[in-house]
């Protein structure tokens, strides 16, 4: 068996996750983390796999079709990472109260696409003090930002929680954001340093960038970012 601390330079083993949306997104951030050998690793979706899922959620294959996402997703990994324990929670996110399973968990992912999912992701980690994720993507264009409750700039303030829907899914745009969703996840996780947070980070499908996210004047949670 593969000794991950030795090969990678760092041990998760002792970290655990939560992955919301087992789409394009949730499928790259999973297989990422899992590979580094995260400890935990929870997987929450409400939705079946379809066949237009096929081209860029490559966690599933056609003989999934019709089945829970976040199930199939969870059986892939578990032959992945056979020394993580990853757990499926077959939950739609409509309150702050169905993320309750989570709140031990040293990190959120959000890999949604609508717009009261990341509304409500970001003030369960505001009220739990927990660092979230968040990302889009759209076509060739795709964001990712780490936010961490009081020590960053909120996702509203970096513009994170629109509600426009792809026009586009583009299998290497999903792989590019999500594996970029799990750097920023890691890095957080071996060194817990807040400074790393607060930075958006766009992809336009032939250059990436990354810019210092200021809080809004008008945002109450983001007052001290503003000066």
């Amino acid at each position: 068996m593969c000794d991950k601390e030795k090969v990678q330079g760092f041990s998760l083993k002792d970290k655990s996750a939560c992955v919301v949306g087992c789409g394009g997104l949730g499928c790259n951030v999973s297989v990422h983390l899992a590979g580094a050998g995260i400890g935990r690793l929870l997987l929450c979706d409400f939705d079946t796999v379809s066949e237009s899922n096929l081209n860029r959620q490559f966690l599933y294959r056609r003989s999934d079709i019709g089945k829970s996402k976040c199930d199939c997703a969870a059986e892939a990994l578990r032959a992945y990472a056979p020394l993580s324990e990853i757990e499926s929670r077959n939950v739609r996110v409509l309150s702050e109260d169905d993320l309750l399973f989570a709140k031990d968990c040293d990190i959120i992912i959000s890999a949604v696409d609508n717009l009261p999912a990341r509304q409500i992701l970001q003030r369960f980690c505001r009220e739990n003090g927990m660092p979230l994720v968040c990302a889009g993507i759209d076509g060739f264009y795709g964001t990712a930002y780490h936010y961490v409750p009081f020590k960053s700039p909120c996702p509203d303030c970096a513009g994170q929680n629109g509600d426009v829907k792809a026009k586009y899914n583009v299998s290497a745009t999903a792989g590019i954001i999500g594996s970029l969703q799990a750097a920023l996840a890691v890095r957080y996780l071996i060194s817990e340093d807040a400074l790393i947070a607060g930075r958006l980070h766009i992809y336009d499908g032939d250059c990436l960038e990354t810019l210092t996210v200021k809080g809004s004047e008008n945002c109450k949670e983001c007052k001290k970012y503003s000066n």
